[in-house]
């Protein structure tokens, strides 16, 4: 019995040792890795090279923006580059109508308007691929499409549904915003 006792005692350790070794030679891959905030993620997207392929995806990816610009720590310079994404995304008409420097100023001003009001965006869901409603309108491609925020203040929890119109680009086949509105706004 001693002899198994030793021998079991041994196997424990080398188990030990060679867990503890495993556990170091992991770790320190780990601590070289570079995090990367939810704001730098929405930054490193490339639209000339890797623009949203469906009506569906440039909402989502618009939505990730609107829950940085609401609820994240960022620069001045991040802002303006958020701000640049956004209207990368929206359709020429809308964008002619937003002229960056304003479209800035205004996007300030709703951001510290909905901040100072104690409210967050947690999340968004939008439409499914099967739910897009396309048609055409002047010839050209159109889709409709809902998205809904949940939006937090304090304890309590409240949504907002905004519907999404998008077009098609005749160019490019790429899908941008025309425009949006609230659903039965309170």
């Amino acid at each position: 019995m001693g002899k198994a006792k030793k021998a079991a005692i041994i196997i424990i350790l080398v188990v030990l040792v060679g867990g503890y070794y495993f556990y170091l030679t992991n770790f320190r891959y780990a601590e070289g890795e570079t995090v990367v905030t939810a704001v730098q993620d929405v930054l490193l997207k490339n639209l000339d090279n890797d623009y949203p392929p469906t009506p569906r995806e440039v909402l989502k990816y618009y939505s990730d923006i609107t829950k940085c610009l609401y609820n994240e720590d960022y620069t001045e310079q991040q802002l303006e580059q958020m701000a640049d994404k956004l209207l990368a995304l929206y359709d020429e008409e809308l964008a002619a109508n937003n002229p960056r420097e304003q479209y800035i100023q205004d996007l300030k001003k709703d951001v510290t308007e909905f901040l100072q009001n104690g409210y967050s965006i947690v999340s968004y869901t939008t439409s499914k691929s099967t739910d897009v409603e396309e048609f055409s309108q002047d010839g050209r491609k159109c889709a409709r499409m809902y998205c809904t925020y949940s939006v937090k203040t304090g304890a309590d929890y409240k949504s907002s549904k905004q519907v999404f119109i998008l077009r098609r680009e005749t160019e490019t086949g790429r899908w941008k915003i025309l425009g949006f509105e609230l659903v039965n706004p309170e």
